[in-house]
């Protein structure tokens, strides 16, 4: 089992930044790639990010990239997304995700197996 503990949520102006945090624990040595997903107000869950854990391979959705950027340290077992260039529109709750196995495709909810309670980002206009 793998348990992931998001945090750095909050409240920002548009325009600002955040930076997230996923701490992961438990058979941490066995996963595959993490990623990041978020869940706005009455819209279904979407992908944001994933990185890969060896070889810190990395994608994102059209809507963050060049503002997002999504690292890893190894060392301490924890996932970032640096968040950047906020727009109200990235206003949502934010969730970590784990996948223990290679995938073909890792923008999908259904690739992974162990999630975060999640984080909230609220970007105000």
């Amino acid at each position: 089992q793998v348990q992931l503990v998001e945090s750095g949520g909050g409240l920002v102006q548009a325009g600002g930044s955040l930076r997230l945090s996923c701490a992961a624990s438990g058979r941490t040595f066995s996963m595959y790639a993490m990623a990041w997903f978020r869940q706005a107000p009455g819209k279904e869950r979407e992908f944001v990010a994933h990185i890969t854990w060896t070889g810190g391979a990395t994608y994102y959705t059209d809507s963050v990239k060049g503002r997002f950027t999504i690292s890893g340290d190894n060392a301490k077992n924890t996932v970032y997304l640096q968040m950047n260039s906020l727009k109200p529109e990235d206003t949502a709750v934010y969730y970590c995700a784990a996948s223990r196995f290679w995938r073909q495709v890792l923008n999908m909810e259904r690739s992974y197996d162990y999630w975060g309670q999640g984080t909230q980002v609220t970007v105000s206009s």
